[in-house]
């Protein structure tokens, strides 16, 4: 088992010490759930009451809070702790499933492929016709990566992903389990004679930038025509919907079971809270956040936080809230 002094994970984090524990460290743990050999963090007021209780021997503080260390425990000052949290679980991060071979014997690969040096190709993977894999790509078990799709260096596509033909993938990004990308975008009209919808073929893809991580079971789907883009640094949260032909800029964050409907186009930085839908053409400039649940309707100024359905800016409709409980309570 890896353990660490206090001091040896001082020396990584950088922090003010206060304190000593001579307990050798064997993983972090929530101050509540904390033994004697966790080290915890404390990251705001809320939880400070809590750490006179805590059996932890060592805590990573913000250094703005007033904690006292204790006999035999020690504090770690920092001015982030959550960040320094997370220095600490990549130290006790376990190592990823072993693949007994590089490329599995049941693994599908068509003779036009190209597979990068390093690579690793689970069990009963599918490997389309020329599709190129660049160094050190990690396919998990049932991964499928279908014709003339390119994926970039030290990308990781868990169990159940399926990347679609002719997309594009990035270097350094993450696909959880049952990632779709790639499937048709939902495209319909009604037949000429009102009896039916006529499927509108979907002949674009879908590119992805790098350092992108996507959650389980999202989808982000082709484009009827051009792209659809993700750009570099998104992190999309599980159960996510990305419809054909949006874009999305840089570092922009999604969370669990939000949507864009088609055409939207997000700018740089923009947050996107769980549960909130976003309506097909409109653009959600840089910096803008868009509250859990909301319906956002009409585009959105840059740095501007909307709330709601439909999402307004978020001080006016907090006084709506305000107004509404009033008049409920005459």
């Amino acid at each position: 088992m890896i353990s660490y002094t206090i001091n040896e994970i001082n020396d990584i984090l950088k922090g003010e010490l206060i304190g000593h524990t001579n307990q050798q460290i064997d993983g972090p743990e929530q101050l509540q759930n904390a033994k004697i050999n966790h080290i915890t963090f404390i990251g705001s007021h809320k939880y400070v009451k809590y750490w006179g209780d805590s059996k932890a021997c060592a805590a990573i503080v913000n250094d703005n809070l007033n904690v006292e260390a204790g006999e035999n425990r020690a504090l770690i000052k920092v001015k982030n702790a959550d960040l320094a949290m997370a220095k600490i679980l990549e130290l006790f991060n376990p190592p990823p499933p072993e693949f007994e071979a590089d490329i599995h014997p049941t693994a599908v690969i068509h003779e036009t492929a190209t597979i990068g040096a390093g690579c690793k190709i689970g069990a009963n993977c599918y490997i389309g016709k020329n599709v190129i894999l660049g160094n050190g790509v990690i396919l998990y078990p049932n991964v499928c990566v279908f014709d003339e799709t390119t994926i970039g260096d030290n990308t990781v596509a868990w169990s159940g992903t399926v990347i679609r033909e002719r997309c594009i993938i990035g270097s350094h990004c993450i696909f959880h389990t049952n990632v779709s990308i790639g499937a048709d975008g939902f495209g319909y009209r009604p037949s000429d004679d009102g009896r039916g919808l006529v499927k509108i073929p979907q002949i674009g893809n879908v590119i992805i930038g790098h350092y992108v991580e996507i959650g389980a079971n999202s989808c982000v789907d082709r484009a009827k025509f051009s792209a659809t883009i993700v750009g570099d640094g998104c992190k999309i949260d599980n159960l996510v919907q990305i419809a054909h032909n949006s874009v999305m800029g840089r570092f922009c964050i999604m969370a669990g079971h939000s949507g864009l409907a088609g055409s939207v186009t997000l700018g740089d930085g923009v947050i996107i809270g769980g549960s909130a839908s976003i309506k097909d053409h409109t653009t959600i400039e840089s910096g803008a956040t868009v509250g859990a649940g909301s319906g956002v309707m009409n585009n959105v100024k840059a740095g501007q936080t909307v709330l709601g359905y439909p999402a307004q800016e978020a001080r006016d409709m907090l006084k709506q809230w305000v107004a509404m409980r009033r008049l409920a309570k005459k």
